[in-house]
Parts: structure tokens; sequence; C-alpha cells
């Protein structure tokens, strides 16, 4: 039985290079998807707060984009939201794969980290389903040698391997506190910001390598039709250049119409009901390097 006195709640923020599996961790250690998640590098581009609600504590777990050398304004600005969550959070979780061999990415983030002396630095060993227990091992001795880690776990979010342990492992490492968000909160997100983000991420599914970078999405308008039990959305699909707009529609609109089948059945159990989902696709020239439509694109 847990006393007020023994309850842990706090901050904990994942780093990593880009798709070493952050935001997959995040969801499942919420139980509920709050960060979308493709094989996609910068897939994150926002520092999404997810809830984790334990019996000894809760964990506030900021995903935050994967930690790069930025080549636009974009990326600059990505990291600087890397870099202003870290100096705030209890704990950061390093991420490495367990089936890919440490690399100068790794090597960068971990020196990176020496910025935030006030965050105890944990590492985690994750996709160990994907390698061998040899591998798994070696991998834990690498990771090791990297620097004095308060701990290292290593876990599988997809199968669910030692999840519990990690959790377990993080609260222990929390403030004593108070409960810092309601016992139903899942995530600080608002709706209209968790539509624009599985649209996003239903648009990464199938696309170009070049496009992720190039594609941002915002709602125009959510309207509840009380008549037809229907919410219609109409959001706005957005890449660099004409050639990115057709690869994005496909032949006919095929491409643009699974999009919007793939989105609805992210969406329609976010908001309990049918969904009409109105996708127009728009051109903003090279918006990653323009300070004035990085702007109104929300970042």
């Amino acid at each position: 039985m847990t006393t007020d006195s023994d309850y842990r709640a706090g901050f904990v923020s994942f780093v990593g290079r880009p798709n070493v599996g952050k935001s997959t961790l995040t969801n499942a250690l919420v139980g509920e998807k709050v960060a979308i998640t493709s094989s996609k590098p910068q897939t994150t581009r926002r520092a999404i707060r997810g809830i984790a609600h334990k019996e000894g504590g809760q964990l506030i777990l900021v995903d935050t984009p994967g930690m790069h050398r930025p080549r636009t304004l974009l990326g600059e600005r990505l990291n600087s939201i890397v870099q202003s969550t870290l100096g705030d959070v209890d704990v950061v979780g390093f991420c490495v794969p367990a089936n890919e061999k440490i690399g100068p990415g790794d090597r960068f983030i971990n020196e990176q980290l020496d910025a935030f002396p006030r965050a105890k630095k944990v590492a985690i060993v994750t996709k160990i389903d994907a390698a061998s227990r040899t591998t798994v091992a070696e991998q834990l001795l690498a990771v090791s040698a990297m620097r004095d880690w308060t701990t290292i776990v290593p876990v599988s979010a997809t199968s669910k391997v030692q999840l519990e342990t990690l959790t377990t492992e993080l609260i222990r490492l929390l403030p004593v506190s108070a409960p810092l968000y309601p016992a139903d909160a899942v995530t600080e997100e608002g709706l209209e910001d968790r539509i624009s983000e599985l649209i996003r991420e239903a648009v990464l599914e199938g696309v170009e390598d070049e496009l992720p970078h190039s594609i941002a999405v915002t709602i125009d308008d959510i309207v509840e039709r009380d008549d037809k039990d229907l919410v219609e959305i109409y959001a706005n699909l957005f890449v660099e250049r004409d050639s990115q707009k057709g690869i994005i529609i496909g032949h006919q609109g095929k491409r643009l119409a699974e999009v919007g089948a793939r989105a609805r059945l992210q969406i329609e159990p976010l908001v309990g009901q049918q969904v009409f989902l109105s996708l127009r696709v728009k051109v903003a020239k090279e918006w990653q390097r323009d300070p004035k439509q990085l702007g109104r694109l929300g970042f």
C-alpha cells in the first residue's frame, strides 16, 4: 500500500537518434496512443506529454523530437524543443536499439547529456525482441561503457517485455510528490493537435523518403453534426513542392483516399463517433526554411 509520503511524480524524457523507438515506448507505458509512430525519422515534432498512472507514482513522459544535427530552420527549432525540455525533466532515458551498433549519432547525443546535470541519466536498450540474446548482452555492455548510468534497462515496447521493470525504476528516481495530473488524464495534447498528428501519421505510411520532413498538417474546422451523429473534420496537408503534392494525391486521388481511410480508423475511436474527413493538399514553398511559414504551421 502506497502512502502519500511514498508517492512520487515527475517528468521523464526519452532521447535518442530518430527512430529508436521513443514514441512506441511512450505509448506502451501510457497504455494508449499519445504519440504518433512511423519508420520515418523525425516523426515527432513536439514535446508531447503522456501520463502513466501507477500505484506508487505518476510518470509524465515527454516525447521529444530525435536529437540530430539540423539542416533546416525546422531542424534547429526541433533541437531547441529538445534542449528546453531536457533542462526541466527529472530523468532522461537514453534509448539505443538492441539491433543496431552504437554509432556517431548515439555518441553525439550522449555528449549532449552533460549539459543537463540536474536530470538522472538512465540507459534503455530498446527493441530487444528484434535481436538475439548474445546481441542484446553485447549492446548492454557497449552502452554501460558510455557513462556511469543510474540504471540500464533492456525492453521491448511492442512485445511488452520489461515495461513494468522500467516503470518501477523510473518512478523510483522521481521526487516525492502528490500527483501532478488528474487520474483520468493521459496526455496534455488537445484534440485538434492529436487529430492533426494522426493525419500526419497516415500520410507518412507509404510515402517516399524525401517527403516526411516536408509534410505539415493543420486543422481548419471540426464540426459536430448532431443530426447525423457525425464529426466533420476539415484539414490541410502542406508540402513544399508541386511534385510532392502529386505524390500525396496519387493517380486519380487514390493515395489521398487511402490516407483519409487510414486516418479515420485512428480518429474515430478518439472522438467516439463516425468521422467525415476532408483533406486538401496545399503547397507552401520551402516552409521548413521560412520563419514566417514555420510560425503559421505551428513551429
